[in-house]
């Protein structure tokens, strides 16, 4: 599905109901012609929008809101009719300049106001557009008298009389006496010597978007007048693309990798939230995976004894066996060294590139299966899930332990994987519920996600991956799940994964 663009023209009276187009005008309401215009859709074809151009009623034969009716009908054509036209009907924009401006704001100010919906078709079809981008519309008729050079002949057929005597008409049909915090994102671009249309329109809307917390933002172009040329003209329409770029085109999917702990015993490289697998490498049902800052992804293959970095190619270029009975978990540390847990053995080593032990902390606690994974901490510590007694332990370099965590339960608790926060507290994830807890030092629990809470039941939390801006993407191993949490615990994604058992995730 393409994001779509609603590009605003005027043009000969026409049937706007009918027709899949939306709004510009280059003059006023009474006239003007859209075939200017073809080179900007021509343009935006070629970035991958689907652009369409509306006619609506002109003045004086029909006045406000007849032509605002029209262009929400536009939009609402097109909506219903999404799949035919290939349109993503979650990301429409709208432009124009001058009375076509004015029209683009209306869309972007007054979605789901029954006055300004008209009697048109697919009246189930919602008008909202998702941001406009206004060439220098006006925003407050009351205002526009003595300060524009045709104001005074243009507005009187539009609203029906001049504002002496339809003071409430020019009121109504005001762009800045519609804003609300529910406004979707608008850019405005205005000359500073525009004589139609006077630059302080721009200011106050935007001042006053800005005050209702909207996302707004004016582009002045200085000595401009109304309509733009050359540079001015280019600078405008770059200020355009990029301004829906932003806002509408979807964010690029996030590359993910998940260890497939199941019959099917793969490492698997996904987009995320789609879920689409990109490729694919066997790991004999092994349980850890990292992706690396290189494109490299190291990962654990417990039935060969080896802990494997593959290249971008997918192609072995490190591996790691010596003594190993069941590595469960690895990390390349930012030294260069990889931090292996090994579960048969009961022990935690680093390893340099050269296969060199470093460092080992090993205990019969650990041993015969009884841990899960292991995780270094900006510290220098260790962080190792024992399974089996249902506790983190957080273990020095000199082999002692700092700090532990044993979770209300005890061991039906089985914790997977921890890992240290920025703000020092420690994120678990554990099973009998599945739940991710974040502790502070003292042991305390701060934050839950999961756990006897409803509305986000897991079966076994075990593999967690930080977001930007502190969400979690989180395995429920036996859910047969991934689950995508904001940073108050609400979900955003869910993937639903069928016959593998992901033990661990990490974002590429």
């Amino acid at each position: 599905m393409f994001p779509l663009l609603i590009l605003l023209f005027l043009l000969a009276p026409a049937q706007s109901q009918t027709v899949p187009e939306g709004v510009i005008l280059e003059k006023d309401f009474r006239r003007g012609s859209r075939d200017s215009y073809l080179p900007l859709c021509l343009k935006l074809a070629q970035r991958g929008y689907v652009a369409a151009t509306v006619s609506y009623r002109l003045s004086p034969r029909h006045q406000f809101p007849a032509p605002v009716h029209d262009v929400k009908a536009a939009v609402r054509f097109l909506r219903a009719n999404a799949v035919r036209f290939g349109l993503d009907p979650e990301r429409i924009g709208a432009t124009g300049g001058s009375a076509g401006g004015h029209l683009a704001l209306f869309l972007g100010l007054t979605a789901g106001i029954p006055e300004f919906e008209g009697s048109g078709p697919n009246a189930d079809q919602s008008s909202r557009v998702s941001c406009v981008v206004n060439y220098y519309g006006p925003t407050d008729f009351t205002k526009s008298y003595g300060k524009s050079v045709d104001a005074a002949e243009v507005l009187p057929l539009f609203l029906g009389g001049d504002l002496e005597h339809a003071p409430l008409a020019h009121r109504r049909a005001s762009p800045l006496n519609w804003v609300t915090p529910a406004a979707a994102p608008i850019l405005t671009i205005h000359g500073t010597e525009d004589k139609y249309v006077a630059y302080e329109q721009a200011v106050w809307l935007t001042d006053r978007l800005k005050a209702a917390g909207v996302e707004a933002e004016l582009e002045t172009v200085e000595g401009a007048g109304h309509g733009f040329k050359g540079a001015d003209a280019e600078r405008a329409e770059q200020r355009l693309l990029a301004f829906f770029d932003r806002r509408l085109k979807p964010p690029a999917p996030r590359r993910i990798v998940v260890a497939d702990h199941g019959p099917l015993g793969e490492v698997v490289g996904m987009e995320w939230p789609s879920g689409k697998e990109l490729w694919r490498v066997p790991n004999q049902r092994g349980h850890d995976v990292q992706t690396l800052p290189n494109g490299h992804v190291l990962y654990t293959a417990g039935a060969w004894r080896q802990v494997i970095e593959i290249d971008p190619h997918h192609r072995p270029v490190w591996i790691y066996a010596e003594g190993l009975e069941h590595p469960i978990s690895a990390q390349r540390l930012e030294n260069g060294n990889t931090l292996i847990g090994d579960a048969r053995l009961g022990r935690v080593i680093e390893v340099d590139p050269r296969r060199n032990i470093v460092w080992k902390y090993e205990s019969r606690d650990l041993a015969d299966m009884r841990m899960r994974n292991s995780r270094r901490t900006a510290s220098g510590t260790t962080l190792i899930a024992v399974e089996a007694a249902g506790k983190i332990i957080e273990v020095n370099r000199g082999g002692e332990i700092v700090w532990s965590f044993e979770a209300p339960g005890g061991g039906a608790r089985r914790p997977y994987q921890a890992h240290r926060l920025a703000n020092g507290n420690t994120l678990i994830s554990m099973t009998e519920p599945g739940e991710v807890v974040e502790v502070d030092r003292a042991g305390k629990i701060v934050r839950s996600m999961g756990g006897d809470k409803m509305d986000l039941r897991l079966g076994w939390a075990s593999g967690m991956a930080l977001l930007p801006g502190g969400g979690l993407l989180v395995s429920d191993y036996t859910g047969r799940r991934l689950v995508e949490l904001d940073a108050r615990g609400a979900v955003v994604h869910e993937l639903r994964t069928g016959a593998r058992t992901i033990a661990s995730v990490a974002i590429q």
